[in-house]
């Protein structure tokens, strides 16, 4: 069967086409520690300089990251998330969560993080509506793009 001539419209995609770039998630990391000078972030993410500045600036265009001042001579920037850039945290935190338990022994975590409450962070998505976690075998998907079955495209 032939590549549809148009992939499925997805939200995935979409934010992956913003943030799924090499190092993306990266700088979002490092700037959620509060690692937000271009210098901290070249040492800290291990990116060419060149690569993280066109990283930088799309973040920046996109409404992730916020740009400013910190010295003018020589002129220096630093970098913050907005409130969009915050709501990657989760998501982050998720990755992490998963990289930890299937890529790496228990003893072998490079950083964990500590919830208000004292304990440390364990993230669980978890249903709005009725609190429960979410696990595969309780989803249904319902597409709503016009032309689309969670099968693929409906016959034109």
């Amino acid at each position: 069967m032939a590549a549809p001539k148009d992939p499925r419209p997805c939200s995935i995609a979409d934010a992956l086409a913003l943030v799924g770039e090499k190092y993306s998630l990266l700088v979002l990391r490092e700037v959620c520690l509060g690692n937000g000078r271009f210098d901290q972030l070249v040492r800290n993410i291990g990116a060419p300089r060149d690569i993280l500045a066109a990283r930088l600036r799309r973040l920046v265009d996109a409404g992730i990251l916020t740009k400013r001042i910190y010295s003018e001579r020589p002129q220096r920037f630093e970098y913050r998330a907005t409130q969009a850039g915050l709501e990657l945290e989760p998501v982050l935190m998720t990755l992490m969560e998963w990289g930890d338990r299937h890529l790496r022994k228990d003893d072998d975590r490079p950083m964990v993080h500590e919830h208000i409450c004292g304990h440390e962070l364990v993230p669980v998505l978890t249903c709005q509506a009725c609190g429960a976690p979410v696990r595969h075998e309780d989803l249904t998907a319902h597409p709503q793009a016009p032309g689309w079955t969670v099968a693929g495209p409906t016959a034109a």
